[in-house]
């Protein structure tokens, strides 16, 4: 009977034990995945390579994804914003000190608090090849460097004019997939990335990621080789197109996305099939270490939150004090909403175009006054023409 008693516990022992041991291990995979991205800070680096009016769409798209990434937590500090033409001063544009990215001027993606680092005839070949590897002149400010290091995360957005294994810039010089690449190789080396997410939105862009060779990057493009990417929501009243499809949707996919979202990289290859695009959309992952399953689109496109670690006690069923009631009239204030605030891009793509003020067409005051002196005219004759002025 001892024997059998003392069997007994020995095996109830051994189930506490194991279960013990699979709660530890799933505690332990929770953290584990919790931190598995590895990296504490996020960086974007946005390009648009093109000038001239007819190419406002490029400028729209790469302004576009500055304001999500605004949105998501990235700051200005940590964003190096590259516009090759300045469309918001163009004497063409009918809205002076603004880009739409949206018909029936809806969406200023421009607003009142861009900053952009490298503009006009700064957004060159090698410009852009310095940020990236950090070969910068001991002049350039902070606000015009790519200050990652191996814990940084990194967004590359590209967009502009293409063709198979390069992408043009100012219309006057190009960069090739090799230099790009090579270029990717020497931040690995210099430990300037931990994790790079790299997209294109160009003609035959998948071809601009073919000859990366440097881990830990994600590639994403708007079309395959021999493919044009096409345009997207043509406006009447500015002639010319306003964004380009692929960026369009991805767009529309962005502002579904919170900062506790757990979206992942999987759904982001799902944006744009080919059925919107008419191009067909293309990804490479293979040289990138972890699943893309289980890459948050906020790892790339939104802010790492800062922790604080406490031993502390924290009662969270305290009653809230409602400072509105205890803070003086005087410092109450109106909300104050910047262009990141302004109506979602999901909620307006569909709306109707807003009622605006009659005003009479080109021309419709001039003709009135020709058709008053010709009756004039024909009634009185040209003797009588001093009595009216």
């Amino acid at each position: 009977m001892a024997s059998c008693s003392a069997l007994k516990f020995l095996t109830l022992l051994s189930v506490l034990l194991s279960l013990t041991t699979v709660e530890t291990n799933n505690i332990e995979a929770k953290a584990g995945q919790f931190f598995s991205s590895g990296h504490t800070n996020n960086w974007a680096v946005l390009v648009c390579t093109s000038r001239f009016w007819f190419n406002y769409r490029h400028v729209a798209n790469t302004l576009s994804v500055y304001r999500s990434v605004k949105r998501l937590g990235i700051p200005d500090s940590h964003i190096v914003l590259m516009i090759a033409d300045d469309m918001a001063c163009n004497h063409r544009n009918p809205k002076p000190a603004t880009v739409f990215s949206h018909k029936n001027m809806e969406l200023n993606v421009y607003g009142d608090d861009v900053e952009v680092d490298y503009r006009g005839y700064e957004v060159t070949v090698e410009n852009f090849l310095r940020v990236l590897t950090g070969r910068l002149p001991p002049s350039t400010p902070r606000s015009k460097r790519l200050l990652s290091d191996d814990r940084s995360n990194i967004l590359i957005y590209l967009t502009g004019h293409g063709g198979n294994g390069f992408l043009k810039f100012q219309d006057s010089e190009e960069i090739s997939n090799v230099e790009l690449a090579d270029a990717f190789e020497q931040m690995w080396t210099k430990r300037r990335y931990n994790e790079l997410l790299f997209i294109i939105d160009t003609c035959q862009g998948a071809s601009m990621y073919e000859k990366f060779y440097s881990p830990n990057i994600m590639a994403l493009a708007s079309s395959q080789v021999g493919e044009d990417s096409l345009s997207h929501q043509p406006d009447l009243a500015i002639g010319v197109h306003l964004m380009d499809r692929y960026t369009f949707y991805l767009l529309e996919f962005l502002e579904d996305i919170h900062p506790s979202s757990n979206t992942n990289m999987k759904d982001l290859f799902k944006v744009c099939p080919k059925s919107q695009c008419v191009s067909t959309p293309g990804h490479r992952t293979d040289l990138f270490l972890r699943d893309p399953g289980s890459v948050l689109i906020t790892d790339f496109f939104g802010s790492v939150r800062k922790v604080e670690i406490t031993t502390d006690t924290i009662n969270l069923t305290a009653p809230m004090v409602h400072l509105e009631e205890t803070r003086p009239v005087k410092q109450l204030k109106t909300d104050v909403h910047t262009y990141m605030d302004q109506l979602p891009v999901s909620e307006i793509i569909h709306q109707k175009p807003k009622q605006k003020d009659w005003h009479p067409p080109d021309g419709f005051i001039l003709g009135l006054w020709t058709l008053i002196l010709l009756v004039f005219f024909k009634t009185y004759g040209i003797k009588h023409l001093k009595h009216i002025f």
